[in-house]
């Protein structure tokens, strides 16, 4: 059950309405970078959770918490619109006809299908795609693709800060940066109480695996690798094994295939323009010339 708040979560602010900045805000949304994206992946990473009960009540409180930013997020994107639609008609009468069509880089869905509101999408207006969200239901692959969610959202969030002027946005921008770096470090915390799980999943016996292939750097082109790189040699990261640097060679097979089946039309048959090929039939599931 989730309870709401009228008041936002931090003051959003919008000195000068900006409907280019509007667009470019989506991206933060429902972007693969966007707070639609770690809101569900938190929540169902909970909602699938079997223990233990302190991660569990964590993402809840995690993800319920980007609800409210998506909140924040949606209350920018209109302030930047209020009065767009004037000054962007304006200004398709005076710029060049295309310029014009795009509306100046306004997204013309803010007006003729939110009535100057957010929309689930990205900066381009490609819908959220619910295939972003990892939850596998094993906590330390979760907590690493938190990791790499916040890391790219804060990415994102950090280049929107410096390309507005705005004295309020940025304000409410360094608000959301703050959050990705609280958020970053509390998924890597549980994976230093989980005490190295690595690799995932831990508990899969690596007797099992081919150990010969586990550590070793495989060399794949001309390109000079460092000799004391860190990943060709020393200690693993997972303490199981040495790193080594081998140059790949091919260890499988020339694959060969069964023929496709007649009626799949596989194949182009021998003959000149207009010339009939011969036909098959299924006979006791065999092929047969008629």
């Amino acid at each position: 059950m989730f309870y709401s708040d009228p008041h936002l979560a931090y003051p959003v602010r919008v000195d000068k309405p900006n409907p280019v900045f509007a667009r470019m805000l989506q991206q933060a949304i429902g972007g693969i970078e966007g707070e639609i994206r770690v809101m569900m992946q938190y929540l169902f990473q909970a909602w699938n959770s079997r223990g233990p009960v302190k991660y569990r009540d964590m993402l809840l409180n995690t993800g319920t918490e980007e609800i409210g930013h998506i909140e924040m997020l949606a209350t920018a994107v209109a302030l930047n619109l209020e009065g767009a639609p004037t000054h962007m008609q304006e200004q398709a009468i005076t710029q060049n006809p295309v310029v014009g069509a795009i509306m100046g880089g306004m997204n013309p869905r803010h007006f003729i299908s939110s009535a100057m509101g957010a929309l689930a999408e990205d900066s381009n207006g490609n819908p959220f795609n619910g295939s972003w969200i990892v939850s596998t239901g094993n906590i330390a692959a979760d907590m690493y693709a938190n990791v790499a969610a916040e890391t790219s959202g804060r990415t994102l969030v950090t280049r929107l800060y410096e390309w507005t002027d705005d004295p309020g946005m940025k304000d409410t921008l360094s608000f959301l940066i703050a959050r990705d770096t609280m958020h970053q470090n509390q998924w890597l915390a549980v994976l230093e109480e989980l005490e190295q799980p690595l690799p995932v999943p831990n508990d899969f016996p690596q007797a099992q695996e081919k150990t010969e292939f586990s550590y070793s750097y495989f060399v794949q082109s001309s390109a000079p690798i460092p000799d004391h790189a860190r990943f060709t040699e020393g200690p693993s990261v997972d303490g199981h094994g040495q790193f080594s640097k081998v140059e790949a060679k091919p260890l499988g097979q020339i694959p060969t295939l069964a023929p496709a089946p007649l009626e799949a039309h596989p194949n182009v048959q021998p003959g000149g323009k207009g010339q009939a090929v011969t036909a098959g039939t299924r006979t006791g599931g065999k092929h047969k010339k008629v």
